[in-house]
């Protein structure tokens, strides 16, 4: 978690570690600063805010002390091993009880292991800052003043230079020339054939490399321990781009200057593109849709709020409906194991609900729905919608699905063909209510007519389970009354 150093009567600093974030993620992206360089922090202070691929989380300060250096900016991609801010410790008797030796592989003494992307929420109680796994105080233990080796991800740290008050920065140093591992790497040239190897640590990186004609291991890299980062390549993009491209001719009024905008895809953005491209690749999956009229859905939802004096949603009582269909039709509550080559039925339904948010799209997931009464369902749903205001989920709460309901009727559209949120094997969508032209009992009428359309993956079922079940959930909207023997 930390290397220490000592340099004659300066104070010693330590070096806070991103831990493993556990799953096999190894990267993550720095959101925010929550404290400037010169700041004084305590241990447990939450000092920065990173998005992994399964949840945003705020990392505390093992330690107390000063802050020395932050070494990345927000927006960069960091990853586990990584020092992420340099902290110049308080000679003081609570500095040093707050300390604790943690090697830089996030393993602890007693065997556990320090990780960020545990599926368990982070909690807080009794006005503490919240710990991640492994992280917290314990009496200090002794240890060399030596600096310790962590190897080429942190051996020779270089600060990050500039950081700009619109970062966030509360304390940014004011402009100065750029380090000289910055200035190497703007330096080298593009395909250099150099027999000097540089670390690179992230596969993205040698991968952006590579599409641009590049050996990422020949450039010199300008982070810490010279690995080798994004903006590394990009500045080598640039400078090998440079000759071949004119400047444009600029006149007034002139229509044939770009105005193109370049929006690196990272974050939650790269994780869902990551995602859907895999289901897509994957999942031999079939679409079939039915229009429904939602004429006495609409009058069962009044009458029942007249009656109780409650709320309840359109997405709350079709919820309840397809709770029903799945208990009837088990095989759509199931996921494939690839490499077992198993179809994996859950016993439990976990009903994951599309959302967009401020952060993107995301599924949030109600956990044994199956088990809940209208009223609880409701309630669940109801939380889950209020906290997509602003996509600030923890990662229990965004893992675990087994069914996905979507209502993209909210976007004024009245039908999709969605993509299978995987592992699931199917999702049920909702378009929007319109009166449209119906006929009832022979006669032409005008009723609230909604669109469903379901995707299932072929691999798990042919087409007469998913037809009963889509065709059981549009007589339960068409016909609420007809749910009472399922109940």
């Amino acid at each position: 978690m930390s290397a220490a150093s000592h340099d004659g009567d300066r104070a010693p600093t330590r070096d806070f570690i991103l831990p493993d974030l556990g799953e096999g993620l190894t990267e993550a992206e720095l959101i925010a600063w929550k404290v400037g360089e010169g700041d004084e922090v305590h241990v447990d202070q939450l000092v920065v805010e990173v998005e992994s691929a399964k949840s945003v989380v705020e990392l505390p300060c093992p330690f107390a002390g000063k802050i020395a250096t932050l070494h990345a900016r927000p927006g960069d991609t960091v990853t586990a091993g990584q020092a992420l801010l340099t902290v110049a410790e308080v000679e003081s008797a609570d500095a040093v009880s707050a300390d604790r030796s943690v090697p830089a592989d996030g393993s602890v003494s007693d065997g556990s292991s320090v990780s960020g992307g545990s599926d368990a929420p982070v909690e807080e109680s009794q006005g503490r800052s919240a710990n991640l796994i492994g992280y917290g105080t314990r009496e200090r233990q002794s240890r060399p003043t030596k600096r310790r080796s962590f190897g080429s991800r942190t051996a020779g740290l270089t600060p990050v230079p500039d950081l700009p008050a619109e970062d966030g920065l509360a304390h940014a140093p004011a402009a100065s020339a750029p380090t000289p591992a910055t200035a190497s790497a703007k330096a080298a040239p593009a395909g250099s054939d150099s027999s000097a190897v540089s670390p690179v640590v992230s596969p993205i990186v040698r991968r952006l490399a590579k599409e641009h004609g590049l050996a990422a291991k020949h450039l010199q890299g300008s982070g810490p321990g010279g690995v080798v980062t994004r903006a590394d390549i990009a500045a080598a993009i640039e400078e090998k781009a440079a000759p071949e491209e004119a400047a444009p001719s600029v006149e007034a009024g002139a229509d044939n200057v770009t105005r193109d905008t370049r929006t690196p895809i990272t974050g939650l953005r790269k994780i869902v593109a990551e995602r859907l491209t895999k289901s897509r690749q994957e999942i031999p999956e079939a679409t079939i849709w039915l229009d429904v009229d939602a004429t006495e859905l609409l009058a069962t939802k009044r009458a029942l709020e007249a009656r109780t004096g409650e709320r309840y949603s359109l997405l709350s009582l079709v919820a309840r409906f397809v709770v029903a269909g799945l208990k009837k039709h088990p095989i759509l509550n199931s996921s494939i194991d690839t490499d077992a080559g198993e179809i994996v039925t859950h016993s439990d339904i976990n009903l994951g609900l599309a959302a967009q948010t401020p952060r993107g799209l995301m599924v949030p997931v109600v956990h044994q729905a199956g088990e809940m009464s209208l009223r609880q369902l409701r309630d669940a749903i109801s939380d889950t919608v209020g906290k997509s205001a602003t996509g600030k989920f923890s990662t229990q709460e965004l893992s675990g699905g087994t069914f996905t309901l979507n209502n993209y009727g909210v976007f004024g559209v009245d039908g999709s063909a969605p993509i299978i949120n995987l592992p699931e094997v199917a999702m049920l969508g909702m378009g929007r209510i319109k009166d449209r032209p119906w006929v009832v009992d022979g006669q032409l009428t005008v009723r609230k007519v909604m669109y469903l359309s379901f995707v299932f993956d072929h691999r798990a079922c042919d087409g007469a389970e998913p037809s009963e079940f889509l065709t059981f959930v549009a007589d339960c909207i068409e016909n609420p009354i007809a749910l009472l023997p399922e109940v």
